[in-house]
């Protein structure tokens, strides 16, 4: 089969826990022994990851140095800030799966641009969380300094930005080639690099497009057999942190769409698994980075297809 795992930013950078290059990298480390896992049953895989705490401190080091020059220096946008992380946590995985993989197999990072539309209604309501987290009174004393949106991100507040839909993954031919070849590709990091037309000129744009939609459409594009988002919880649950929670073990994408998701949690997650299951008449997935080898072999995670109907419960 060939299987395209989205795996999330916060995987690679726990909630709460110090932004360095050591800390990481050992969550990246523990990633590429699950991601090795599907390669091992003898699948192709394809990866794409986020980077909503990695481009947020980006921002902020790049803050840093615009103040250090008194503010002469404009500070790079967040399409620029996108393309490093894409290179950053590309190779951290590239190096750590090469550590579990034999060296025969090889594995490739392709930066990936993703065009947007310019019109598209996230601009006008930005979404996505990028940087660290922060107690309510320093994240409004941010919000004042820097001109930021600052919504709430569980017990902590997070900078959001636009998160405009993915049209287009500019890389699909070379990406296709390496897959023919039996490259693993980690592609669409952090869901692309940002860009849309001005006229008929390519540009950059402020915004960070969500990992899962972008990972989606790389999922149809590459014909995926196998669409997996991994996150931080072992499935999709209604009523999540009461005690009337439920976890759900298999869903049609109608029965998604009549629970509702928050934006700026599961939402996007579920909002792409339902799409990818619709539009490509396969299966998603949504589970735990940890449960990646079950989750392949069908022993884990929420599934959401149009193979039946209804929503079937743990």
């Amino acid at each position: 089969m060939r299987v395209v795992v989205a795996l999330g930013g916060n995987a690679l950078q726990r909630r709460g826990e110090a932004m360095t290059a050591d800390n990481q990298r050992a969550n990246v480390k523990v990633a590429a022994e699950q991601l090795a896992a599907v390669t091992r049953l003898g699948h192709n895989l394809v990866m794409c990851h986020g980077n909503g705490p990695q481009v947020g401190l980006l921002g902020l080091q790049n803050d840093a140095y615009a103040r250090h020059v008194d503010g002469k220096v404009t500070p790079y946008p967040l399409d620029v800030l996108g393309a490093q992380t894409e290179g950053m946590i590309g190779y951290m995985v590239e190096q750590e799966l090469g550590n579990v993989l034999p060296f025969e197999v090889p594995i490739a990072t392709i930066l990936t641009q993703t065009e947007v539309d310019p019109n598209d209604p996230a601009f006008k309501n930005p979404t996505k969380f990028v940087g660290p987290v922060y107690g309510k009174d320093e994240a409004e004393k941010l919000a004042v300094e820097k001109g930021w949106v600052v919504k709430a991100d569980g017990e902590y507040f997070r900078r959001v930005v636009p998160s405009p839909k993915p049209k287009r993954i500019f890389e699909m031919r070379p990406i296709k080639w390496l897959i023919e070849k039996g490259v693993v590709v980690i592609a669409a990091g952090g869901g692309g690099i940002p860009t849309m037309y001005q006229g008929d000129r390519l540009v950059g744009v402020e915004a960070v497009i969500d990992k899962d939609l972008a990972s989606a459409l790389l999922a149809r594009e590459v014909d995926a057999d196998y669409f997996v988002i991994a996150t931080d919880v072992k499935s999709v649950f209604v009523g999540w942190g009461t005690p009337e929670a439920k976890a759900i073990r298999h869903a049609h994408p109608d029965e998604m769409d009549k629970l509702g998701f928050a934006a700026g949690s599961m939402g996007p997650k579920v909002e792409a698994a339902c799409e990818f299951a619709r539009l490509a008449g396969k299966k998603a997935v949504i589970g735990a980075l940890e449960d990646i080898e079950r989750i392949v072999k069908g022993e884990a995670g929420t599934v959401i297809s149009t193979a039946r109907p209804g929503i079937e419960w743990y």
